[in-house]
């Protein structure tokens, strides 16, 4: 008996994350072995599906009068139907006018079929026409909680019965119960390591191969892309209270291969540039030996150089294989439109003839048989042109080392591929030594760029997420070496606040919560290497920081600013003026971070007074021009724009070396854009 056909859509949410959605990426692969028809889509699932029903109005408008090219129009039509409203429509009518004047008796028939997909849009109609034989939706952070339950509720509507609607991934593993309870769909948890999880058949989805083919169907690019993803074990010896490793994989599988997927990887989608290995205690597995020589054996040993692929060559031959057009027709037309850009004078000028003759200069005209057409009047000057720059290959193991795990023997094995970073965890204050240990033992065996997380807002106190902080930058210089701390803030998986975004730990508070996140959003979440930077942003001392984290938020943000004008000074000299008692209200309001809000008949008027003048200043203040705030920060723009040149006048002049220009103008932080006031970089 013949296997029916299955219409599959794969949905990851429209949050922004870094790496591709490995477990979809394997059910695709999973349901093209099944010859199913499979659709990758990210983002907001509302405007999938306006998406689907214009690409449905077009087909119908081409049917009606096919020399206009509605392919072209697939903007101005999603707009009416998504809006009706008559300017699109009026504008689509003279579209119709302009090509055929004659053809005004027509526009009724147009108008009908525009209204008739308008309101199937908005007044959901497709509900009753599901079109959808199964739908996986892939699940991510838990913060991420009401984007995905969006997801999920939108796309019940598109799937033909709902017990095929499958949820799976870190989210729906940590808070089933949750999901269940919000949606009424029982998620799926753990991996997908069983056979028969979903069908009735022998393949065990967890051990397929990826299909990087759904990355390019669609228009999300994830900024980490140009890598062989995997695991070479799988789950971890330890039960962190802050992790859900142990959840999602409760069982430590030593070693999985991995050779034989990079290898059919590289043959169907080209060669990746770096090997993103996501293990999450790789360092506990007994064949860790055996894991670095098959990482070597794959082409990851130090020096080792990348070139990238003929992609136009792999996107055509995947067409001709009738392997995921939607995928491989955008692929090469994206490819196409990069040979064109790279090209100049009269080469640019008959390629372009070339693709305009086969309609491929808008993405909306472009057909596989036209690609194929143009391929072998193209493929020679694509060749040729293409980049073929090579490029450092990297192996990151992505989730991080345990560093009490880590011996000598290991960090050599580890200094014999091309590691970068070298991540290894900073949790607690009470793994001071053992990280230390591991990181000097790093710089032993040359590995000089090294990334680690910081959890902090969980048991820790303020003062010693400052304290592993100082210890990286005093590493880095000490050994001479990279160390990126990306401070992470905990966040609980489960129990009664898993879903409170606004947790706070035992000696944390939101005016903290908030100075922290003020300082790292301005530089992009990590802190990198510099003393002068650090003690600049954190403070010199304990102290010092301290008194940043009690800082207004805008003073912070604006450091230079605030302080050249005085604010900052007469700030603290008025905090300091207060009794004891009174200071420990002033303390009270300032850890609450709800200003505009605070009782000032309860206050005296010199704490009221204190309050509203220096933390009712917002950001807003700064880029309002009738504010004094905006006033002045203009005047201070101009001046540091003015001492910026005259510096590079003096520098340019003198002839003197870089070290003495960069201490000639005002401090590093000085010469940021406001936006980015806080940006690491040091002297």
């Amino acid at each position: 008996m013949t296997k029916t056909k299955l219409n599959i859509l794969l949905i990851e949410p429209g949050y922004k994350n870094k790496y591709p959605p490995i477990g979809l990426m394997k059910i695709a692969t999973y349901h093209r072995m099944l010859g199913d028809d499979v659709t990758f889509y990210k983002g907001d699932v509302k405007k999938f599906i306006l998406n689907q029903i214009t690409s449905d109005c077009i087909v119908k408008l081409n049917l009606i009068c096919s020399k206009i090219n509605w392919n072209i129009k697939f903007k101005i039509v999603e707009t009416y139907i998504k809006t009706k409203q008559s300017n699109y429509l009026k504008e689509i009518f003279e579209i119709i006018m302009d090509e055929f004047p004659n053809s005004i008796n027509q526009f009724s028939l147009f108008e009908l079929w525009l209204n008739y997909y308008s309101d199937y849009y908005k007044k959901n109609k497709y509900i009753d026409e599901p079109k959808w034989d199964r739908i996986y939706i892939t699940t991510l952070f838990t913060f991420y909680w009401k984007t995905t339950i969006k997801a999920i509720q939108d796309a019940k509507s598109l799937v033909k019965d709902v017990s095929e609607l499958k949820i799976g991934g870190v989210l729906a593993t940590v808070l089933a119960d949750d999901v269940k309870k919000e949606t009424g769909i029982e998620p799926h948890k753990g991996l997908l390591d069983e056979a028969g999880i979903f069908d009735n058949n022998e393949i065990i989805i967890d051990e397929l191969p990826l299909d990087y083919s759904i990355l390019d169907e669609i228009d999300y690019s994830y900024p980490e892309s140009n890598a062989y993803y995997g695991y070479m074990t799988r789950g971890c010896i330890r039960k962190c209270p802050f992790c859900a490793v142990w959840i999602i994989e409760p069982k430590f599988n030593q070693y999985i291969s991995l050779k034989e997927k990079i290898e059919k990887t590289k043959a169907e989608y080209g060669d990746q540039r770096n090997l993103l290995l996501l293990d999450n205690n790789v360092l506990a597995s007994k064949k860790f030996p055996q894991i670095i020589e098959e990482i070597k054996e794959s082409g990851f040993i130090n020096g080792a150089q990348f070139v990238e692929p003929n992609h136009l060559d792999i996107a055509v031959s995947n067409l001709i294989r009738g392997i995921n057009d939607k995928a491989f027709v955008k692929k090469s037309y994206e490819q196409l439109q990069y040979l064109l850009n790279k090209l100049n004078g009269v080469r640019q000028q008959e390629c372009y003839d070339i693709l305009e003759g086969y309609e491929l200069l808008t993405f909306n005209t472009v057909t596989k048989g036209n690609i194929l057409k143009a391929y072998p009047e193209i493929k020679d000057t694509f060749e040729k042109f293409r980049n073929k720059v090579p490029k450092l290959r990297y192996v990151d193991f992505n989730q991080g080392l345990d560093a009490r795990l880590l011996t000598e023997e290991k960090m050599q094995l580890l200094s014999e591929i091309p590691i970068k970073p070298l991540r290894i965890a900073f949790d607690s204050m009470g793994y001071e030594e053992i990280y230390t240990k591991a990181i000097k033992l790093a710089a032993k065996y040359d590995i000089r760029n090294l990334s680690n997380y910081l959890l902090y807002n969980e048991k820790d106190k303020p003062e010693e997420l400052y304290q592993r902080l100082e210890i990286n930058v005093l590493l880095s210089e000490e050994l001479e070496i990279n160390i990126y701390s990306f401070p992470m803030k905990f966040h609980p998986i489960n129990g009664e606040k898993h879903l409170n975004r606004e947790f706070l730990g035992i000696h944390w508070n939101r005016k903290y919560i908030r100075a922290i996140q003020t300082i790292l959003n301005s530089t992009k979440g990590k802190i990198g290497r510099g003393k002068s930077f650090f003690y600049k942003a954190f403070g010199n001392d304990l102290a010092e920081f301290e008194k940043i984290l009690l800082m207004p938020e805008p003073y912070i943000l604006y450091r230079f600013f605030f302080e050249d004008f005085g604010y900052t000074a007469n700030w603290w000299s008025e905090f300091n003026s207060f009794g004891s008692n009174d200071k420990s209200i002033i303390i009270e309001i300032i850890k609450n971070n709800e200003f505009k809000g605070f009782n000032k008949s309860k206050l005296n008027t010199s704490i009221a007074e204190f309050i509203q003048k220096h933390y009712l200043v917002s950001r807003e203040d700064i880029k309002n021009p009738k504010s004094i705030y905006y006033k002045e920060k203009q005047k201070y723009d101009l001046l540091k724009t003015h001492r910026k040149s005259n510096a590079h006048l003096h520098f340019t002049q003198a002839n003197t070396q870089p070290k003495i220009a960069k201490e000639y103008v005002l401090p590093t932080l000085n010469n940021i854009p406001e936006e980015e006031s806080m940006k690491a970089q040091s002297v």
